[in-house]
């Protein structure tokens, strides 16, 4: 592990939600020189009101972000995959409460922080409010030898990515090897998890088809407040948990209702996760914690 941070010393750092850490993806023998770790935060949900399922809905997030800010070595970047924001009708609420998610998150002390939206932050306008806060909704970034791609499958309201935004991957893929390191966020999952709850892209498929040339693809993304995996082909596909309230497994009743909150387990079904890579060929070993009571 990176500087002395090994798994023990992991383990005892605060809860917080989806924490990423990723080791030993170098391919040389310097591979020790790549070796990073980050941060994935996941539906936040600012703005959420129910005590029912979180008495706690405005101290979770920022007892993530401190214990981010706690982290004896400092990520290489922290990243937000959607749902910044609960949903609301009100534009000027809506402003409100990006404003509001923005300065909580300027707590962390982090340099390198990267967004994403999810539907409850843009579905209802397109992202336009989102996008003045931060910018495009799809984007890529490298990052010592891995190739990002962010990916936005909400701000259409049909649960698309479009046919504008695909081409764009198309182009963006082809520049890159087939043995490349290639991790995708989205918000929603690409593969039809559970349609009729909304966990799906509807042209998710398409984005896949593009994936699928490539060797070494991980996908993580958030939406389902759960952990769940499942592969298509070669390509696995992570959730990552919530930091509001965790949601029923995937058609396990009849409707998709929050797990109410149990005082007996406080921020039950909330975590963070370890994600280790390893070479070769690149595979990632994911092990999840709950959030611990501050």
């Amino acid at each position: 592990m990176r500087n002395g941070l090994d798994r023990r010393s992991f383990l005892k750092l605060a809860g917080l939600g989806g924490a990423v850490l990723v080791t030993g993806v170098g391919r040389s023998a310097s591979a020790a020189e790549e070796t990073f770790f980050f941060v994935q935060l996941s539906d936040t949900h600012w703005g959420f009101q129910g005590p029912v399922v979180n008495p706690d809905a405005r101290g979770t997030l920022p007892k993530a972000i401190a214990a981010v800010n706690a982290l004896p070595i400092e990520p290489d970047f922290v990243i937000f995959t959607g749902d910044l924001t609960h949903t609301t009708d009100d534009p000027a609420e809506r402003r409100k409460r990006l404003t509001e998610f923005r300065e909580q998150a300027r707590a962390l002390k982090n340099p390198n922080v990267r967004y994403m939206a999810g539907e409850h932050d843009a579905s209802l306008d397109r992202g336009e409010a989102w996008k003045e806060f931060f910018g495009k909704t799809y984007y890529t970034f490298d990052h010592k030898g891995v190739h990002f791609v962010c990916l936005d499958n909400v701000s259409d309201p049909a649960a698309r990515i479009g046919d504008e935004q695909l081409d764009w991957l198309r182009d963006d893929l082809a520049r890159q090897d087939k043995d490349a390191r290639i991790v995708v966020f989205t918000h929603r999952p690409l593969f039809d998890l559970m349609p009729q709850w909304d966990w799906a892209t509807r042209d998710g498929a398409r984005a896949i088809e593009l994936l699928m040339p490539f060797r070494h693809v991980t996908v993580f993304y958030g939406h389902i407040h759960q952990e769940h995996h499942h592969a298509t082909a070669h390509i696995e596909h992570h959730s990552a948990k919530s930091l509001i309230f965790p949601l029923p497994a995937p058609g396990s009743q009849p409707k998709r209702e929050p797990i109410r909150w149990d005082a007996a387990q406080p921020y039950r079904g909330l975590g963070y996760r370890e994600v280790a890579a390893k070479n070769p060929p690149p595979a990632y070993a994911i092990t999840e914690f709950p959030v611990q009571k501050a």
